[in-house]
């Protein structure tokens, strides 16, 4: 368990604030989770149970009870945060949402504590300006679920004191993530960014009526999904040429440059081709099914979690 943070407060206990409660936990913290909607308050401990024994059905965890047990669900925000050493803000992804919670947690947090917003691609500075403890908060930005992809974004504003980026890196390797420094804030940070240049490509080609949605879907899945599972693109393509990354440079880059070239003037997601990839999906998955495919995707990603951390890195 971290020395530093042992103390966690949770603020938003949707899907995303669940999974991080149970990192938490999970890695021995304390923690105190809270959302503003009673609603989901009400359901808070019996969807995290539910996530935790799939867990365990997994291997993923060994017990449920003892990490269940150091999730405690608060009434009100200022219980939650008032002693927490780490505070993740996991609120809805809007800018005037984000302010008025960040605000509320600027009153009632100790001045020493550190905040990190699950913020997708809103970069702290957008609701954290106005702080008298903006040096304190920052974006630590998960993957969904983030108790089964371990990946977090630190992104400090302009004005993020420096030395809270080790201690926060050093407690999410501690508590099994794996997270990486944002030297600057970049609308969609670094994944949202990767992840947006492959889906205007796959858009590009599919309303170009160059494949299917479910074609280029398997192109990923069969193709490039298998190796980027346990290595990302740089070592990808230093093991695709005998002379590694310099040969490989020389071999491809003239093509990718093309590529590029080809795709100067990027419009936007047509109204036409989403119908068309809303059509083609909703063929295979009626949309009644998508809560019960969600869970199926869940379950294939422990699998893959509970594989990798038996092979060698």
């Amino acid at each position: 368990m971290p020395t530093a943070l042992r103390n966690v407060a949770v603020v938003g206990a949707g899907l995303v604030g669940s999974g991080w409660a149970v990192v938490f936990a999970r890695g021995g913290a304390t923690v105190r989770l809270y959302d503003a909607s009673e609603a989901i308050r009400a359901q808070a401990l019996d969807r995290l149970a539910s996530m935790l024994a799939d867990m365990r059905g997994a291997g993923l965890v060994d017990d449920v009870a003892p990490i269940l047990a150091r999730i405690t669900l608060c009434h009100s925000l200022a219980e939650a945060v008032a002693e927490a050493d780490y505070i993740q803000e996991s609120v809805l992804e809007r800018v005037e949402v984000k302010q008025e919670a960040c605000a509320q947690i600027a009153a009632a947090m100790r001045a020493d504590a550190i905040v990190g917003s699950s913020s997708s691609g809103i970069p702290a500075s957008a609701f954290t300006e106005g702080l008298a403890q903006r040096a304190r908060f920052l974006v630590a930005h998960p993957v969904n679920p983030p108790h089964l992809v371990p990946l977090v974004e630190l992104v400090p504003a302009p004005w993020t004191d420096p030395a809270i980026i080790p201690v926060l890196r050093a407690a999410m390797e501690e508590w099994g993530q794996a997270p990486i420094e944002v030297k600057g804030e970049i609308e969609g940070f670094i994944l949202n960014r990767l992840q947006g240049a492959l889906l205007n490509e796959a858009w590009a080609l599919y309303e170009a009526g160059l494949a299917s949605a479910a074609d280029i879907d398997r192109t990923v899945s069969e193709g490039l999904g298998l190796r980027w599972a346990f290595m990302g693109p740089f070592e990808t393509i230093d093991l695709n040429a005998p002379g590694g990354i310099a040969d490989y440079s020389a071999r491809l880059a003239p093509l990718y440059h093309r590529v590029a070239e080809s795709r100067r003037d990027p419009q936007p997601w047509s109204a036409n081709a989403i119908e068309q990839a809303e059509a083609e999906r909703r063929s295979v998955l009626p949309a009644d099914q998508l809560q019960a495919r969600g869970d199926w995707r869940n379950r294939r990603l422990m699998a893959l979690v509970a594989h990798l951390r038996t092979q060698p890195r």
